[in-house]
């Protein structure tokens, strides 16, 4: 598909209300590069174009005008099933990802059947100065590391990250909310010995404790920990 049929597609799929929401929530975002066009939308156009095979041209013209081509970029590559490909298109794109949610969205399927290759991505992205690169390295732990094959030297590489960036510390929060839930019992520590810097380890405690999946007891005991 070519970029001019592209925009008319996506302009033609506009919602102003849900566009209006999404230049509050998403803050790091140019505000008129929102169209504002609805995830399922999206979603279903990237399974027509990755269905058509017409898709490297776009995924190429880099950086995108539209946020929603962000969108559109994360949710093909997270349809793909041949993984070289999709690291190799994934490492080109991580760079230009600027915002939270086209960063959490995009979560290739392919990856639950390629750990190890997964995993050593995930060190070279947490290692990385771009703070969208390293949520997303976090958050592929998160979602692929916290339950069969989960290891104590996953919290041990996520505690050691330090950043001034806010959706770093956040992810990182989120990650530990999600790794008490999980994994209480080995997590529980680095919150004891105060392994995170304050703001995140106060973060992750109020998400655990917003967490249906954490006990009335956990939650009490959670809430002593807070550093003031």
């Amino acid at each position: 598909m070519k970029k001019t049929e592209l925009h008319k597609e996506l302009k033609k799929l506009k919602d102003l209300k849900y566009r209006d929401m999404q230049v509050k929530i998403i803050p790091t975002v140019e505000p008129s590069s929102i169209i504002g066009v609805r995830t399922p939308d999206l979603k279903a156009m990237a399974k027509e174009i990755l269905k058509s095979g017409d898709y490297k041209d776009f995924l190429n013209d880099l950086p995108h005008k539209y946020f929603e081509e962000n969108q559109l970029h994360a949710f093909i590559l997270s349809g793909m099933k041949d993984v070289g490909l999709c690291f190799e298109e994934l490492e080109k794109f991580l760079p230009y990802v600027d915002n939270w949610a086209t960063c959490d969205q995009m979560s290739p399927k392919v990856f639950k059947k390629h750990k190890d290759e997964l995993f050593k991505r995930v060190k070279e992205w947490i290692a990385s100065d771009e703070p969208y690169t390293i949520r997303f390295g976090v958050g592929m732990l998160m979602e692929h590391f916290l339950d069969d094959d989960y290891d104590t030297r996953y919290p041990t590489m996520v505690a050691k990250l330090r950043s001034d960036e806010y959706y770093v510390n956040m992810m990182i929060a989120w990650y530990f909310a999600t790794a008490l839930a999980k994994q209480y019992d080995t997590i529980i520590p680095y919150i004891e010995k105060k392994k995170l810097d304050k703001w995140t380890h106060n973060k992750a405690i109020q998400k655990s404790v917003e967490s249906y999946r954490i006990t009335d007891e956990q939650k009490t005991y959670l809430k002593t920990l807070k550093i003031k």
